[in-house]
Parts: structure tokens; C-alpha cells; sequence
């Protein structure tokens, strides 16, 4: 009962100090209001870019080990030209792989090259033509959502056909149902045979919509296999309870053995997985993340000082009370809890109006960037617990101040 009578004498306290004081009110909230946006809006659009970018690796599979020449993180320790030299892997060392792996549930040969997409009158230039051998289903995460993939006849044998990405689809065919039409990729035909389902942008670029994807055996007749320039890849994903260090270790021997290297010779190959992107995300959104609190915090402190205030005005204001309640037998704790709650409340009134304007602006950057945005119970927590203990802390001297009156003297304030 005791709780209730003080959370409802503050709370209408609280209503009367910011409807007699509105601007002096606003003012002080302000600090808080603006704090708690910064710092829940960084949090908020961290954790939404974040979960963007392990979606579009997970796609990658974080079972899959990528057999390349360029590593996806630079050892200060290895000198660029010795990576530089390195040769590229090449079909024949997948069927090696292939051959020794006992480890591995699927692997795949696969390259990456862009030219004109044409179709009638229609053209997408620069398109992502990606050319793979047909385990590349097995590998990639996707979903055909008309026709079909290649059968391994047709991926063996170098069958000019393709499936193409929604946006590929939509910029030659329009309305047009594609499947069954030909298109134009270097003055040779491919024969659509299935479209991608959309997937939307990716934030590392590897989302199916902007692709055209031809069988590695057709691709010989556009482009030399063996070029340098080209960058292939060998995909390697590990059987099922196999980790990717383990897979990692096995195939670091068998390619070590297909390239002939000596025990003394350093590795002339990368075998990039997943992981390794996701360390480098955490150490960039840590650092977003101490931004955020910095950018925010010099806010909330002076939304804090603006508090006090307040609540310092509010003590003199109310002083003569002071003395009524106090005399009439309330003791000090009642007083200084009294005056706590209200600058909690006062405090939480702020980061309410933060995180309103948070939820507001979702919607917007929503509509301008394409993305999901989502205010998480986490964040909104993280913010109402911030502006307590805001209100705890700048409060507290005040409430204290109040608590020690000499019921008397408070009494003859005036």
C-alpha cells in the first residue's frame, strides 16, 4: 500500500511539475529524449544491419570451405607478391579434391564473369554471369521459383541453357512469362530453363536476383578457364558432424599434395570460410556500437544535469509542503523516495519520447533504404532502464536534500 500511495502522490506530482512548467519541462526532458534516440537508434540500426549481413553470409553456408587464391583477410606476415604469384585452382584439381576428400559432402568448380544480357530489344548490361559445375545447387542456398534447375546430363555435357535472377528477369522479360525464351550472352544463345525466387539485396553483394547462371562446361565457349583474371573457386561443403576445421585440415593436405609443395614451402592457396567475415563484423559493429554510446552519452548527460535542475526547483518550490507532510509524521525515506520517483518518472518520460521517435523513424528508413528495421524488446529495455538510472543518479541529491529538512523551518518557507 505504502508502494502505491507513493507511485500515485509522484506520478501526479511528476504530471503537475510538467503541466505548470512546460517548457522548463521540455527542456529538460530534451537532453534525455535526445540521448536515448542517439544511443538506441545507433544500437537499433546496428543490430538490424547486422542481422542483414550474417543472413547473406549464411546463404554462403557456414559449412562450406572456399579453395581460392586471394585470402578474405590479409596476414601482415605474407607479402602481397607471394599471393600474386599463386596459381589459380582449376577444374581438374576439384576432381582431385573430389576424388580424395572423405570429408566432404559436396564440391563445386565455379567462376564469375559480367557481360551484356540480351533478349530482343532487351538488354541488362554488366549482369553477373556465374558459371558453375552442377553440385553448385547443393552448395548455394536458393530456391527456383519457376522451371527448374539443370539435370546432370545438361551440367556434364555444357547444354547451352541458364536460370536467371528476378532482376534479370524482369529487365528483359517485363510481364513476359521467360521460361523457354533465349537469350544472348556474348553472341551465344542459352535457352532460360528456370528464374530464381527473389531474394532482395544483399549487403555483400552474393544474392541471386542479379545473376544468369550457366553450366562451367558451356562457359569454355565464352571465356578460357585457365585465366588468371578470372578468380575461380572450388567449393567445399563438409558432410554432415564434419566441423570446418576439420574439413580445413583435410583438404590443406590434399591440396598441398595435388601442388606438389614441400614440408618447408608455405601453403600457395586460401581456404576462406565464412567465420572469417563474421569475425570482422563484430570488430566493426564493436566499434559503431562505442560510437553510439559516445555520440549519445554526452546527450544524456546533459539531459541528466537538466534533471537535477528540475528537481531542484521542485524541492524549493515545495518546500513548505515538505514541512506539512513531515510533521503530519511522514518519515525522511518517504520523502526522499518520493522526490526519487518523480525524477525517475520524469527521466523515463524522456526515453519514452526517444524511443517513440525511434519507432517512428523505422518506418522511414525502412521505405528509403529497403530493409527491414526492427526496434528490438532488447533496445527498448537497454533505453527505459538507461533513463531510470539517469533519473536514479540525477535525482538522488535533491530527494536526499528534501529528506533532511527541518519540518519547522520548511514549515515557515514561503
Amino acid at each position: 500500500m505504502l508502494f502505491l500511495t507513493l507511485f500515485k502522490e509522484s506520478f501526479l506530482f511528476a504530471v503537475q511539475a510538467l503541466v505548470t512548467n512546460k517548457l522548463r519541462s521540455f527542456l529538460s526532458l530534451l537532453g534525455i529524449t535526445i540521448g536515448i534516440f542517439a544511443v538506441i537508434s545507433v544500437f537499433t540500426m546496428t543490430d538490424s544491419l547486422e542481422q542483414k549481413l550474417r543472413d547473406s553470409v549464411k546463404s554462403m553456408g557456414d559449412n562450406v570451405i572456399y579453395i581460392q587464391k586471394w585470402p578474405w583477410t590479409f596476414d601482415l606476415d605474407l607479402p602481397w607478391w607471394k599471393i600474386m604469384n599463386r596459381p589459380v585452382p582449376n577444374i581438374s584439381e576439384l576432381n582431385e579434391v573430389q576424388k580424395q576428400s572423405q570429408k566432404s559432402g559436396a564440391s563445386c568448380f565455379s567462376i564469375s564473369i559480367r557481360y551484356t544480357v540480351k533478349y530482343r530489344s532487351s538488354n541488362v548490361e554488366n549482369a553477373n554471369i556465374v558459371c558453375a559445375s552442377h553440385a553448385y545447387s547443393m552448395i548455394k542456398a536458393f530456391e527456383v521459383s519457376e522451371g527448374r534447375y539443370f539435370s546432370e546430363m545438361e551440367s556434364t555435357s555444357g547444354r547451352p541453357v541458364a536460370l536467371i535472377g528476378n532482376t534479370i528477369a524482369e529487365g528483359l522479360f517485363s510481364e513476359e512469362d521467360p521460361i523457354g525464351k533465349t537469350i544472348t550472352v556474348k553472341g551465344s544463345k542459352l535457352a532460360v530453363i528456370g528464374v530464381f525466387k527473389k531474394e532482395g539485396e544483399s549487403m555483400i553483394g552474393n544474392s541471386m536476383d542479379p545473376i544468369v547462371l550457366i553450366p562451367i562446361n558451356y562457359a569454355r565457349n565464352l571465356v578460357d578457364l585457365r585465366s588468371d583474371r578470372l578468380d575461380p573457386i572450388i567449393q567445399v561443403k563438409a558432410k554432415e558432424g564434419i566441423t570446418n576445421d576439420e574439413l580445413s585440415d583435410e583438404l590443406t593436405g590434399i591440396m598441398r599434395g595435388i601442388r606438389k609443395l614441400k614440408p618447408i614451402e608455405d601453403d600457395n592457396f586460401s581456404l576462406n570460410q565464412t567465420s572469417m567475415l563474421s569475425t570482422q563484423f563484430d570488430g566493426l559493429f564493436s566499434i559503431v556500437g562505442i560510437a553510439g554510446w559516445i555520440i549519445g552519452g554526452f546527450s544524456i548527460l546533459v539531459g541528466g544535469f537538466g534533471i537535477a535542475n528540475i528537481m531542484f526547483v521542485s524541492v524549493k518550490e515545495r518546500t513548505n509542503l515538505i514541512g506539512i507532510q513531515k510533521s503530519l509524521g511522514a518519515k525522511n525515506y518517504f520523502i526522499l523516495l518520493q522526490f526519487l520517483a518523480e525524477a525517475v518518472m520524469l527521466s523515463v518520460i524522456g526515453g519514452v519520447l526517444g524511443l517513440l521517435l525511434i519507432y517512428g523513424g523505422t518506418f522511414i528508413v525502412e521505405s528509403a533504404m529497403d530493409m527491414t528495421i526492427n526496434l528490438t524488446k532488447s533496445n527498448i529495455i537497454l533505453g527505459l532502464t538507461i533513463s531510470a538510472l539517469i533519473g536514479v543518479v540525477s535525482g538522488f541529491v535533491p530527494a536526499y536534500n528534501a529528506s533532511q529538512l527541518d519540518p519547522v523551518e520548511a514549515i515557515r518557507t514561503t
